[in-house]
């Protein structure tokens, strides 16, 4: 499994846009800057040819330890969900079917 950060995404507009190291660094920062209001504002984010990312609200519960059965509350919270767009899920498939 490879793990991309930040600093794998600055590197990566460092080489491809030719911008310098801390711009490129200044750059990604900014997306996800905006990603993270838009979360903070309420609204769900859809990265087009790439993926939407909704905030679902989950109702209040009763959960169930499976080992004891005891049951315990969870309550409401909001949740992240990432729905892949379909051009993401057929290059993936097809980068799959290469490699096979």
């Amino acid at each position: 499994m490879k793990n991309i950060t930040r600093a794998d995404l600055s590197e990566a507009v460092y080489r491809d846009l030719g911008l310098s190291y801390t711009e490129s660094e200044k750059l990604v920062d900014l997306v996800f800057e905006e990603i993270i209001k838009a979360f903070e504002a309420n609204e769900d984010v859809k990265i087009s040819s790439f993926a939407s990312f909704y905030l679902k609200k989950k109702k209040a519960r009763v959960g169930r330890n499976p080992k004891t059965g005891k049951e315990y509350p969870i309550t409401s919270r909001t949740i992240l969900s990432f729905c892949p767009s379909q051009i993401l899920k057929n290059e993936v498939a097809a980068a799959l079917k290469n490699k096979d």
